[in-house]
């Protein structure tokens, strides 16, 4: 797709982070947009902003951890526009913590938003898709489908299932003439984490530090991009080169890191139990030595 402007691009996701950059970018291109969110105040703001670029903005309230509210948005989106022309799959949740504490409710909405929604609704639009010259979509992957780490099970599930289904729709319809483009960032600093599900309602999600972070606009910018030029995939931040190179030349050399930490903090656990229990013989002794 060489050309962007006057295309009607649906976008999940859009009243904050990578979707707000999204769509106040497609604006400025000259897109006509339909913005999706659960959040519909920020998303009524974003559409304020957007619609400054004299380019047409509908906004649809949607929880996409329901089916029912995805299908009668896409109806009404169907409805309200003649054609769609690229679908971006924002939108995405997280739960940050042991994955044994982790119950089924939390496992099943996190894929349902982040997994089963993107796939519903390109199976809702994909007929509409497929008879645009230009369609595209855009699924939102992250470097956390590539390369799994430790308390994110569900999400790199969730991830490494998008990457698979954006890899499939590719080697399907390629020779369509739909592109399909799976976005592999690294770390920001969005409201990922800040909203990010965890057992420990006292604790706060860890962000990961500023220097390794990208930035939303940087993201949405590369986004446009790989539309234009109809990229595979695109992966950004250093870090996120770094660790899909290592996976794929080096693929043990993670595991024995994490086998490495496993070890390491097994260890720390066994001192703590020794001086528990040296702490507890003391006790006792003290006691005894009292009552004599």
């Amino acid at each position: 797709m060489r050309e962007l402007c006057k295309k009607t691009v649906l976008l999940t996701g859009a009243a904050s982070g990578i979707g707000r950059e999204l769509a106040l970018q497609l604006s400025e291109t000259g897109c006509h947009l339909l913005l999706v969110d659960i959040d519909a105040e920020q998303l009524d703001d974003v559409a304020t902003l957007a619609g400054r670029n004299n380019v047409n903005v509908r906004t649809y309230r949607c929880d996409l951890a329901n089916k029912h509210d995805i299908d009668r948005m896409v109806t009404s989106a169907l409805h309200d526009t003649d054609v769609i022309d690229v679908l971006i799959n924002n939108a995405g949740v997280a739960y940050y913590g042991p994955t044994d504490r982790m119950t089924q409710e939390q496992w099943d909405w996190l894929m349902s938003v982040n997994l089963l929604a993107p796939i519903r609704l390109t199976q809702l639009l994909l007929p509409h898709l497929l008879e645009r010259p230009d369609g595209h979509i855009v699924n939102m992957c992250s470097i956390s489908g590539l390369v799994a780490g430790g308390r994110l099970a569900a999400y790199h599930t969730s991830k490494f299932g998008l990457v698979g289904y954006t890899e499939a729709l590719r080697a399907e319809f390629g020779r369509s003439g739909l592109g399909v483009t799976a976005m592999c960032p690294g770390p920001l600093q969005t409201r990922l984490y800040d909203s990010a599900a965890h057992p420990d309602t006292k604790k706060e999600v860890p962000s990961p530090p500023a220097f390794i972070c990208t930035s939303a606009e940087r993201v949405a910018k590369l986004t446009l991009k790989a539309i234009r030029r109809n990229r595979r995939m695109v992966l950004i931040t250093p870090m996120a080169h770094g660790l899909f190179q290592i996976k794929r030349f080096f693929p043990d050399l993670l595991d024995r890191v994490s086998q490495f930490s496993r070890k390491k903090r097994r260890r720390r656990e066994e001192r703590l139990k020794r001086e528990e229990l040296r702490l507890t013989v003391r006790k006792q002794n003290s006691l005894t030595s009292d009552a004599a």
